[in-house]
């Protein structure tokens, strides 16, 4: 299995364990199965100086494969010091211990803000109709706190990377366009403004727990468009920008910050055969959750057989 990610990978057995801040978007962009756990279940090194937004998990072909190679992978290392103590539960032996009948799962379509891709959107809300099917109690919800993301991530991604902004004045023709676009853009943030955000992100990512609290896992659609060329920052259908990619991937950093187990699960196709995938987050620790939960998915709406046509 090859797939191309922002991040690294370690192949095992035709697995592949991803570590990359935006670990969904692989598994939506090939049609396999992305499981994230809890941050700090299996441990990163060397140490990332992205405010804890990387996590390790698995690319595979089936929920069970990801079950298994997250029990092998998960452990603390004294290395990280965000690494869980507590050892992995045996996930793969409790896949189909769970019923999804009478579980209160939230489904938001776009986390009130996102502008998602009608074909997308149209997949991922089938997908939910089959927890419905299944016995599960569906709320479609616009939770308050997702609008106060996009501001946040774009003042977060560009003072990660803040500290390339010495290079500029010597490789700034040899560097992408689009990061070079991001650096000058953004070369004006001080420390005051660092700090005053990342309270402001403290208490985000606590709305996102309260929220949670009130229901057992949330879906969404994993990414808001279908794969597209890789020398593109947007879609050709969508805006552009100079730097911001993240207008597509609105998904994914609200729960890379609160730490929480999500996965993306493959749900279908779009017209032109590109592949869709259901995310599932689940509350933090509850990694053993979504993992049954995506199993029920996946024995409902089986999946990995499934290919698109080759064309041209």
């Amino acid at each position: 299995m090859q797939v191309k990610a922002l991040g690294y990978g370690l192949r095992l057995n035709g697995m592949m364990a991803l570590c990359s801040r935006l670990f969904r978007m692989p598994a939506h962009f090939s049609g396999v199965y992305g499981f994230k756990p809890t941050h700090g279940r299996v441990a990163s090194w060397p140490m990332s100086n992205n405010e804890l937004a990387t996590h390790i998990g698995p690319l595979t072909r089936s929920v069970e494969d990801a079950a298994l190679m997250t029990e092998a992978m998960a452990g603390p290392h004294p290395w990280d010091y965000t690494s869980l103590e507590a050892p992995p539960q045996h996930y793969a032996g409790q896949l189909k211990a769970a019923s999804m009948r009478g579980k209160c799962i939230a489904y938001s379509p776009d986390l009130g803000h996102a502008r998602v891709d009608p074909e997308v959107a149209e997949a991922a809300a089938q997908a939910t109709k089959v927890f419905a099917d299944m016995g599960a109690i569906i709320a479609e919800v616009s939770p308050p706190w997702g609008k106060l993301g996009p501001e946040l991530i774009r003042f977060f991604w560009p003072a990660i990377y803040a500290g390339r902004a010495e290079y500029l004045p010597q490789y700034a023709n040899r560097m992408d366009p689009g990061f070079v676009a991001m650096l000058r853009e953004n070369a004006h943030v001080i420390t005051a403004q660092f700090m005053q955000m990342r309270t402001r992100r403290f208490e985000y990512v606590q709305q996102i727990h309260d929220f949670m609290e009130g229901y057992e896992f949330l879906l969404t659609p994993a990414v808001s468009v279908a794969a597209f060329p890789a020398n593109r920052l947007q879609p050709a259908h969508w805006p552009k920008h100079d730097w911001d990619w993240l207008m597509w991937a609105e998904f994914s950093y609200p729960f890379n910050w609160s730490g929480s187990p999500a996965a993306s699960v493959p749900c279908g196709f779009t017209p032109a055969g590109l592949p869709v995938g259901l995310q599932i987050v689940g509350r933090r620790f509850d990694d053993l959750g979504v993992l049954q939960a995506s199993a029920a998915f996946e024995e409902a709406r089986p999946w990995a057989h499934l290919r698109p046509p080759l064309v041209q």
